[in-house]
Protein backbone atom coordinates (compact mmCIF):
# COMPACT_ATOMS: atom_id res chain seq x y z
CA UNK A 1 0.00 0.00 0.00
CA UNK A 2 2.88 2.22 1.31
CA UNK A 3 4.19 1.66 -2.67
CA UNK A 4 1.12 2.75 -4.19
CA UNK A 5 0.89 5.91 -2.19
CA UNK A 6 4.61 7.01 -3.46
CA UNK A 7 4.00 5.71 -6.88
CA UNK A 8 0.61 7.97 -7.15
CA UNK A 9 2.44 10.98 -5.26
CA UNK A 10 5.35 10.28 -7.94
CA UNK A 11 2.96 10.27 -11.06
CA UNK A 12 0.70 13.46 -9.83
CA UNK A 13 4.26 15.37 -9.89
CA UNK A 14 5.23 14.30 -13.42
CA UNK A 15 1.78 15.46 -14.56
CA UNK A 16 1.85 18.80 -12.55
CA UNK A 17 5.36 19.18 -14.33
CA UNK A 18 3.79 18.31 -18.25
CA UNK A 19 1.03 20.18 -17.10
CA UNK A 20 3.64 23.44 -16.92
CA UNK A 21 5.12 22.64 -20.11
CA UNK A 22 2.15 22.73 -22.11
CA UNK A 23 1.88 26.51 -20.83
CA UNK A 24 5.48 27.03 -22.32
CA UNK A 25 5.06 24.56 -25.31
CA UNK A 26 5.76 27.19 -27.73
CA UNK A 27 8.34 28.31 -26.02
CA UNK A 28 10.98 27.37 -28.48
CA UNK A 29 12.59 30.71 -29.55
CA UNK A 30 13.15 31.62 -25.70
CA UNK A 31 14.58 28.60 -24.71
CA UNK A 32 16.81 28.39 -27.71
CA UNK A 33 18.64 32.34 -26.88
CA UNK A 34 18.45 30.95 -23.43
CA UNK A 35 21.03 28.66 -24.60
CA UNK A 36 22.81 30.99 -26.86
CA UNK A 37 23.63 33.40 -24.47
CA UNK A 38 26.05 30.81 -22.72
CA UNK A 39 29.15 30.58 -23.74
CA UNK A 40 29.88 27.02 -23.43
CA UNK A 41 26.88 26.47 -25.72
CA UNK A 42 27.19 29.25 -28.63
CA UNK A 43 30.08 27.53 -30.66
CA UNK A 44 28.17 24.58 -31.18
CA UNK A 45 25.04 26.38 -32.86
CA UNK A 46 27.56 27.65 -35.22
CA UNK A 47 28.89 23.80 -35.92
CA UNK A 48 26.37 21.18 -35.15
CA UNK A 49 24.74 19.51 -38.17
CA UNK A 50 21.26 19.87 -35.72
CA UNK A 51 19.57 19.67 -33.05
CA UNK A 52 16.65 19.22 -30.98
CA UNK A 53 15.31 21.14 -28.17
CA UNK A 54 12.87 20.98 -25.09
CA UNK A 55 11.72 23.97 -23.79
CA UNK A 56 10.43 22.14 -20.66
CA UNK A 57 11.09 18.82 -19.49
CA UNK A 58 9.36 17.78 -16.37
CA UNK A 59 10.91 15.14 -13.96
CA UNK A 60 9.98 14.03 -10.51
CA UNK A 61 10.16 10.83 -8.46
CA UNK A 62 10.48 9.04 -4.79
CA UNK A 63 12.11 5.62 -5.63
CA UNK A 64 10.42 5.30 -9.03
CA UNK A 65 10.51 8.10 -10.93
CA UNK A 66 10.25 9.33 -14.67
CA UNK A 67 9.99 12.39 -16.96
CA UNK A 68 8.84 13.96 -19.74
CA UNK A 69 8.39 16.39 -22.13
CA UNK A 70 7.97 17.53 -25.79
CA UNK A 71 10.74 18.48 -28.12
CA UNK A 72 11.34 20.37 -32.06
CA UNK A 73 14.27 18.68 -34.28
CA UNK A 74 15.87 20.91 -36.52
CA UNK A 75 18.75 19.85 -39.08
CA UNK A 76 20.88 22.79 -40.47
CA UNK A 77 18.42 25.27 -39.24
CA UNK A 78 15.14 23.57 -40.67
CA UNK A 79 12.60 22.37 -38.52
CA UNK A 80 12.00 18.53 -39.33
CA UNK A 81 10.12 16.80 -37.17
CA UNK A 82 8.96 16.46 -33.46
CA UNK A 83 10.13 14.71 -31.01
CA UNK A 84 8.91 13.18 -26.81
CA UNK A 85 11.49 12.75 -24.61
CA UNK A 86 10.10 9.86 -21.69
CA UNK A 87 11.99 8.17 -19.10
CA UNK A 88 11.34 5.68 -15.88
CA UNK A 89 13.70 4.81 -13.53
CA UNK A 90 13.81 3.13 -10.06
CA UNK A 91 16.58 3.38 -7.65
CA UNK A 92 17.50 6.25 -5.34
CA UNK A 93 15.98 9.15 -6.07
CA UNK A 94 13.94 12.21 -4.52
CA UNK A 95 12.58 15.48 -5.73
CA UNK A 96 10.83 17.33 -8.71
CA UNK A 97 12.53 19.38 -11.18
CA UNK A 98 11.86 21.51 -14.23
CA UNK A 99 14.23 22.21 -16.72
CA UNK A 100 15.25 23.12 -20.62
CA UNK A 101 17.08 20.18 -22.25
CA UNK A 102 18.92 20.80 -25.74
CA UNK A 103 21.05 18.13 -27.81
CA UNK A 104 23.25 18.75 -30.28
CA UNK A 105 23.96 16.52 -33.58
CA UNK A 106 27.59 16.63 -34.78
CA UNK A 107 26.90 15.12 -38.07
CA UNK A 108 24.75 13.44 -39.90
CA UNK A 109 25.15 10.19 -39.01
CA UNK A 110 24.61 11.23 -35.37
CA UNK A 111 20.99 13.08 -36.73
CA UNK A 112 19.84 10.34 -38.82
CA UNK A 113 20.84 7.79 -35.51
CA UNK A 114 18.64 9.88 -33.28
CA UNK A 115 16.05 10.58 -35.80
CA UNK A 116 15.45 6.77 -36.40
CA UNK A 117 12.74 5.34 -35.02
CA UNK A 118 13.17 5.59 -31.47
CA UNK A 119 16.49 6.40 -29.71
CA UNK A 120 17.94 5.92 -26.48
CA UNK A 121 20.48 7.54 -24.43
CA UNK A 122 22.58 4.90 -22.46
CA UNK A 123 24.18 5.34 -18.89
CA UNK A 124 27.45 6.56 -20.50
CA UNK A 125 25.85 10.05 -21.63
CA UNK A 126 26.42 13.03 -19.64
CA UNK A 127 25.12 16.49 -19.73
CA UNK A 128 26.16 20.05 -19.22
CA UNK A 129 24.05 22.16 -16.65
CA UNK A 130 24.34 25.71 -17.95
CA UNK A 131 22.66 27.72 -14.64
CA UNK A 132 23.80 31.73 -14.07
CA UNK A 133 27.11 31.48 -15.37
CA UNK A 134 27.98 28.14 -13.91
CA UNK A 135 28.97 25.19 -16.00
CA UNK A 136 28.67 21.90 -14.52
CA UNK A 137 29.29 18.18 -15.91
CA UNK A 138 27.08 15.52 -14.25
CA UNK A 139 27.15 11.93 -15.32
CA UNK A 140 28.64 8.59 -14.35
CA UNK A 141 32.00 9.30 -15.94
CA UNK A 142 32.65 11.56 -12.85
CA UNK A 143 32.45 15.26 -12.46
CA UNK A 144 33.95 18.81 -13.33
CA UNK A 145 32.51 21.92 -12.59
CA UNK A 146 33.51 26.02 -13.39
CA UNK A 147 31.84 29.30 -13.06
CA UNK A 148 32.06 32.44 -14.44
CA UNK A 149 31.25 35.77 -13.09
CA UNK A 150 31.22 37.91 -16.44
CA UNK A 151 32.23 37.86 -20.04
CA UNK A 152 35.47 35.67 -18.83
CA UNK A 153 34.90 32.41 -20.05
CA UNK A 154 38.44 30.85 -19.19
CA UNK A 155 36.91 28.86 -16.30
CA UNK A 156 34.49 26.50 -18.00
CA UNK A 157 34.46 22.48 -17.91
CA UNK A 158 35.84 20.86 -21.08
CA UNK A 159 32.86 20.32 -23.09
CA UNK A 160 32.63 18.23 -26.20
CA UNK A 161 30.56 15.53 -28.01
CA UNK A 162 30.26 11.98 -26.87
CA UNK A 163 29.28 9.86 -29.37
CA UNK A 164 28.10 12.54 -31.53
CA UNK A 165 26.00 14.07 -28.81
CA UNK A 166 26.08 17.14 -26.95
CA UNK A 167 23.78 17.77 -24.54
CA UNK A 168 23.16 20.79 -22.25
CA UNK A 169 20.49 21.48 -19.62
CA UNK A 170 18.70 25.13 -17.83
CA UNK A 171 17.55 23.71 -14.51
CA UNK A 172 14.50 26.16 -14.27
CA UNK A 173 13.38 25.01 -11.02
CA UNK A 174 12.54 22.19 -8.83
CA UNK A 175 14.81 20.03 -6.59
CA UNK A 176 16.27 16.38 -7.50
CA UNK A 177 18.61 14.44 -6.33
CA UNK A 178 19.81 12.69 -9.62
CA UNK A 179 21.87 13.43 -12.42
CA UNK A 180 21.79 11.06 -14.67
CA UNK A 181 20.29 11.54 -18.55
CA UNK A 182 20.62 7.93 -19.29
CA UNK A 183 17.83 6.23 -20.00
CA UNK A 184 16.01 9.02 -21.77
CA UNK A 185 13.94 7.95 -24.79
CA UNK A 186 13.40 9.91 -27.66
CA UNK A 187 10.03 9.24 -30.15
CA UNK A 188 10.80 11.22 -33.51
CA UNK A 189 7.89 12.22 -35.71
CA UNK A 190 8.95 13.91 -38.93
CA UNK A 191 7.00 16.70 -40.20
Amino acid sequence: MKFIKILVLTLGVIWMAAAGSAVFADDYSHTISVFKKSPAVKPFFKNAYGYAVFPTVGKGGIVVGGAYGKGKVYRQGKLTGHVTLSKVSVGFQLGGQAFSEIIFFQDKRAYDEFTSDSFEFDASMSAVVITAGAQARAGTQGGTAGASAGPDTSAQAPIGYTKGLAVFIHTKGGLMYEAVIGGQRFDFTPI
